[in-house]
């Protein structure tokens, strides 16, 4: 004889059998009571949690004979054949298999006669996203107008696929991920109506594993209880379920506190010889480090809170003083981060392995150890020569010396230049490279312009080299300092020689604008080095149209003779950039 899944042997038959969703059961229990029922109701919400079981409960405490009542009696007639599946007021249809438009005229026809037996027609659509967008505009006019004693139940998973139009006819109720005490609770309801002893931490593990979902955690009993035997036990449970043992973690977290990164690796492949679920195994992870964490900044009286078994509590409470708070935060948040992308990625053991090596090397990568609470990290100083105290501004400076201005990165020159501050006011004309001569007077008042200024380079010595100019110009800005736009610049043709500078714009905006930043143009020269430059602007090509260029080349003897050998003509003709 078959034998029943404990799944569909437990399944609640009144809504104060239902574990969870308490909202929902209130509401509906008060509807059937007072006999104040919607037309159409939506319910939502992830798998197992209870949608399908509390629509039949609620088809029953409508049609049964005691009717109106909060629960329904599941002794008469109508409530036996609800259960049963044969009542004839009560269809369940699947959305994913009756989807089309024919379907929902179908219904549609059917939904217009009384009901037979009991109260109220009751059509529950479990997978109701599915059906198609025709269907829905099929029921839209009977959702917002039905028959009397009629009341369509949607059970869905992705309630973002319906229409507005459908979610606003109904009454929609969201269900909730069951807590894990929760599933622990139903799950030691179960076996304890089963007559089988259990541990509490396999119970727990069990309703960690289900993750909120009722339908889960009973398979997965199911599936550790076909092993046999009269206890539920830890270590068969992990094994069964491809779970990682306590004896494990406490491995991972001694190689983690040793910086062991051969033995992490080993521990990864340990993983994947055993079969270890890997988004689980990230799971208790990320839980077990809050527990750590928790346990490590309020101390042993925060394990009663955790609700953490006797052995376990034991081993966090061993372990948590090697670790530091830091360590422990970090760590979690990094489990917590990783923990989608491990499970999505193509190669989910290197992810896995890449994480833990990590958290093993966090204090290393980090030295958290070293961090004065409330104050930031000081980055390390470079140390640099001393220099020497500049010597008093001579009386024929024309000015004081300027502030030191933020250092730009510049290509290495090898021959310093005197100071802007010491220079005249207006500049003086470029000279020609000549033999090095002694240093003029005015020479030591560029070591006075403070640590972080560094000369620019003699003017000899500067390579007239446009494209580093722009690139020069681009550094200055980048520095917060006013320089001509290197984008601009680049759009310039440029002859540079050793007392000029030819630019030629491409067109008139172009003009335009270096005209409108000649004098950034000219600081800019100047603090490259150059700065008795002479700038010209040629006048840009004239523009001619295409029709104009074709008449102008057809006339050329040249090409005259070459079209008329090939019996051809110019189609196409634009202006070299």
């Amino acid at each position: 004889m078959k034998k029943l899944s404990l799944a569909a042997r437990y399944r609640p038959q009144t809504f104060a059998d239902v574990a969870g969703q308490d909202m929902v059961k209130t509401v509906l229990s008060r509807a059937a009571a007072e006999d104040k029922v919607a037309a159409a109701y939506l319910l939502s919400g992830t798998r197992g949690v209870g949608k399908t079981t509390i629509a039949r409960i609620f088809a029953k405490a409508l049609n049964c004979e005691h009717a109106p009542a909060a629960e329904p009696c599941n002794e008469c007639a109508q409530c036996r054949k609800i259960t049963q599946g044969s009542h004839v007021d009560v269809a369940e249809i699947d959305g994913a298999s009756n989807n089309s438009v024919e379907d929902a005229r179908a219904l549609r026809e059917t939904i217009g006669y009384a009901p037979m037996e009991g109260r109220y027609k009751v059509f529950i659509i479990d997978e109701a996203h599915m059906l198609s967008r025709s269907a829905f505009n099929a029921l839209l006019k009977t959702l917002e107008e039905p028959p009397a004693r009629v009341v369509f139940i949607f059970a869905t998973t992705e309630a973002h696929k319906f229409p507005i139009t459908i979610v606003s006819r109904c009454q929609h109720f969201v269900f909730r991920h069951l807590s894990e005490d929760a599933l622990a609770a139903h799950i030691v309801r179960v076996l304890q109506r089963e007559g089988l002893e259990f541990e509490e931490s396999a119970v727990r593990i069990l309703a960690r594993r289900a993750a909120g979902s009722v339908r889960d955690s009973m398979s997965l009993l199911d599936q550790v209880l076909a092993l046999g035997g009269e206890r539920l036990e830890a270590a068969t449970t992990r094994q069964v379920l491809g779970l990682a043992g306590q004896e494990l973690f406490q491995e991972l977290f001694e190689a983690v506190l040793a910086r062991d990164c051969a033995a992490v690796t080993e521990l990864c492949r340990g993983l994947l010889q055993r079969g270890v679920d890997v988004g689980f195994f990230v799971r208790e992870l990320a839980q077990h480090l809050r527990d750590l964490f928790l346990l490590r900044q309020g101390g042993s009286g925060m394990g009663a809170s955790l609700r953490l078994p006797a052995d376990e509590a034991a081993l966090w409470e061993s372990l948590v003083p090697r670790f530091s708070v830091g360590h422990l935060h970090a760590a979690w948040q990094m489990t917590l981060e990783a923990q989608r992308g491990i499970v999505q990625n193509p190669d989910p053991a290197t992810a896995l392995e890449l994480l833990l090596l990590n958290m093993a090397l966090l204090p290393r990568l980090l030295p958290l150890e070293n961090l004065v609470p409330g104050a930031a990290p000081q980055p390390q100083q470079q140390s640099q020569p001393q220099q020497q105290p500049a010597p008093a501004p001579s009386p024929a400076s024309p000015a004081p010396a300027a502030p030191p201005r933020p250092r730009v990165p510049e290509a290495p020159r090898p021959e310093p230049r005197p100071s802007e501050s010491a220079a005249p006011v207006a500049p003086a004309p470029h000279p020609r490279p000549a033999p090095p001569s002694p240093a003029p007077e005015t020479a030591p008042a560029a070591e006075s312009s403070g640590d972080d200024e560094v000369p620019p380079p003699a003017a000899s010595a500067v390579a007239r080299d446009w494209s580093a100019f722009c690139s020069f110009c681009a550094q200055m800005q980048e520095q917060g300092e006013e320089a001509p736009s290197p984008r601009m610049l680049r759009q310039l043709g440029a002859q540079w020689d050793e007392e000029r500078l030819l630019l030629t714009p491409r067109g008139e905006t172009l003009l335009h604008q270096a005209e409108r930043q000649r004098g950034l143009l000219e600081k800019a020269l100047a603090s490259y080095g150059v700065g008795g430059t002479r700038i010209e602007l040629a006048q840009p090509r004239p523009v001619r149209t295409e029709a104009e260029l074709i008449e102008e080349y057809s006339r050329k003897p040249e090409l005259q003779e070459c079209l008329s050998i090939f019996d051809g003509r110019i189609d196409k003709c634009r202006m070299r950039q």
